[in-house]
């Protein structure tokens, strides 16, 4: 329901099984909650809800605490409790630490939160989980295992697809305090809570089918379900400098721990979280060169062939033979590349007044009207949304026939152009010869999409090979917003300053007992940052933020590179780092647009010849996958 956080130690459960005794009715508790809600009749009302809802099971209480207690509990957490930006590839939110860990503040902390310590322990007593149970027919939910936090989305935060399945969570539960508190929530603002129907394969379908808004002292909960339970939070679009707050308590019912009444030790058959599934990227086949073809060497050079068929599509300075042993050496030194001003002008031009007449058409360029996109924004002909959300969200362009003229010409459309660099150019021999000579490896084979990232919708999450070396290949395509002026003004207006989102980000892979909930969620320190506006291939740039949490993580983050209009980025990338682009908030002017190739590939090592004293000889391609079967 909300991100993960680091918790303090529950207390020590007695170790002596309790006695299944049914919790009796506390007039006093029974006072905190809304009217008649703890009664028989009701429970039964919403079961009934619960058992016929859809996309899964879940129930929404309209009202769950007696208003005052309510209207303090948030006085409360504004103003005596502290809140963090975490901000990973799945979310960006502001949250406070696990409320479980109130009970070990000093007595005068403590007396400063009476009204939040009593929500808490109303919400996770006796009487309330046995209500819990009955409308959902869970199982024993624990009553020492405490696991909430208070969560503010502000405008831009946000919270993508997953299903929440970690551990011993069994249900999962959101308690709203939209600020201002006499106000409406208007579901213009986003932030509402998004439920989403799975295919025939068990994956979640690209768009929900059903939104919750917020609204005051409103309660969602639902049972935790492997491979069911998939829902996200969508972006809060609250316009103008508004200080609206999407502000909830947030959490989960755990099943019975050790020493509690039902307590079963949990099989090891459990099925994984979204999020756990997630370390390992989705399967996208990949398609070998022809058989016949000779395979390029790096020490090779581009024939006159290749050179001709390139040039119809890059620029002539990225075929000089004196500057591609630049780029070798700069390749080589940093495993990452960045080259400005890829392709020709005429094609580059092209491509930018088309892709921004691309957004204009789909009501998603900078002068829309609505704050949030529809799910069927851009998926018009041509091009196709691709899944499943818990992975990615993009716009990939279909398996139409291409129209058939070159790349460069006055009656080329910019999809065809698009097609053609994902089709013609990226896959061809002279493409493969060039990426040879600039990285000193060997490409075996591909995948390559022609991606569109649309405001307020798409992304990646965080994935990695568990094996293999990949060379990523990546032609950002992304439209700079027209802005007058030059300087930080200019720059601050652009993708530039990050608050859009979009950036490609590399991480180091997670150690075997992180969260795969909280990874990366520290500041991005001693991170190396590529710029869209940077006029060199790589600039060191550190980072510090004050957070003592952040302070304690170590740094994970490889990579950021920043969306920018006609730049390839070259990337070589180990087994285990962690890749992801990241979600394009609803404040950008439109669209993210690349052409995304993925090679696998081969090293090249020179054999010695007999008796050859100076050690010149032939050179061997080496294929990584020979050596894995070996």
């Amino acid at each position: 329901m909300a991100p993960s956080r680091n918790r303090s130690p529950s207390p020590v459960a007695s170790s002596k099984r309790l006695k299944p005794n049914p919790p009796t009715e506390d007039p006093k508790l029974v006072s905190r909650f809304a009217k008649d809600l703890l009664t028989d009749a009701n429970a039964m009302k919403l079961k009934r809800f619960y058992q016929e809802s859809h996309p899964f099971k879940y129930c929404v209480l309209d009202r769950l605490f007696e208003d005052n207690l309510l209207r303090n509990a948030k006085d409360e957490c504004v103003g005596e409790l502290c809140f963090t930006e975490k901000a990973t590839d799945i979310y960006r939110v502001y949250q406070t630490g696990d409320l479980a860990s109130l009970s070990y503040l000093p007595d005068e902390q403590l007396n400063s939160l009476p009204s939040l310590l009593t929500l808490r322990d109303t919400l996770y007593s006796a009487n309330f989980r046995q209500f819990i149970r009955t409308v959902t027919g869970c199982g024993p939910l624990s009553g020492s295992k405490q696991d909430m936090s208070v969560n503010s989305y502000k405008t831009g935060c946000h919270l993508l697809n997953h299903d929440d399945v970690i551990g011993s969570r069994c249900v999962s539960y959101i308690l709203y305090m939209p600020l201002p508190v006499d106000e409406r929530w208007d579901e213009a603002w986003g932030g509402s809570l998004e439920l989403y129907p799975v295919n025939e394969d068990g994956e979640p379908q690209t768009a929900p089918s059903k939104k919750i808004p917020p609204a005051w002292n409103q309660f969602v909960f639902f049972e935790v379900q492997p491979g069911r339970s998939f829902h996200s939070v969508e972006e809060v679009v609250v316009p103008g400098n508004d200080s609206r707050d999407r502000l909830s308590i947030s959490g989960w019912f755990h099943t019975a721990q050790e020493g509690e009444e039902g307590y079963q030790p949990e099989p090891d058959s459990r099925d994984k979280s979204s999020l756990e599934q997630l370390s390992v990227a989705p399967h996208r086949p990949l398609t070998p060169y022809a058989s016949d073809e000779e395979p390029p060497l790096p020490s090779s050079i581009l024939t006159e062939a290749h050179i001709s068929f390139l040039s119809d599509y890059l620029d002539p300075v990225y075929l000089s033979p004196k500057n591609l042993p630049v780029l070798a050496e700069r390749f080589a030194s940093e495993s990452s590349l960045q080259m400005h001003s890829f392709l020709r002008e005429s094609i580059a031009t092209k491509l930018e007044t088309g892709l921004r007449g691309l957004d204009a058409a789909d009501l998603l360029g900078p002068t829309r009207t609505l704050r949030l996109p529809a799910y069927t924004s851009g998926a018009i002909t041509g091009w196709s949304i691709k899944g499943p959300p818990h992975k990615q969200r993009y716009g990939i362009l279909t398996d139409e026939d291409p129209e058939l003229a070159p790349p460069d010409t006055a009656k080329t459309s910019v999809v065809s152009i698009l097609r053609s660099l994902q089709d013609d150019l990226f896959p061809s021999p002279a493409f493969r010869a060039w990426l040879a000579l600039v990285t000193s490896l060997l490409p075996l084979q591909y995948a390559i999409e022609a991606r569109r990232f649309r405001p307020g919708l798409d992304y990646t999450l965080a994935t990695s090979e568990e094996d293999d070396t990949r060379l990523d290949v990546v032609l950002g395509l992304t439209p700079d917003m027209e802005v007058e002026g030059k300087g930080k003004g200019k720059e601050e207006a652009n993708w530039e300053g990050g608050e859009w989102g979009g950036w490609e980000c590399y991480m180091a892979a997670r150690e075997e007992d992180d969260d795969p909930a909280i990874y990366g969620s520290g500041a991005r320190r001693k991170a190396q940052h590529i710029s869209s506006g940077d006029e060199e291939s790589a600039n060191a740039q550190e980072t510090d933020e004050n957070s003592d949490q952040d302070e304690e993580e170590e740094d994970s983050t490889l990579l950021t590179v920043q969306p920018g209009f006609n730049r390839l980025l070259l990337v070589l990338r180990d087994p285990g780092v962690l890749h992801f682009v990241k979600y394009v908030s609803a404040k950008a002017p439109g669209s993210r647009w690349d052409i995304c190739g993925e090679w696998e590939v081969g090293q090249v090592e020179e054999e010695e010849e007999d008796g050859d004293a100076e050690g010149n000889g032939e050179e061997e391609v080496i294929d990584d996958r020979e050596d894995e079967d070996a």
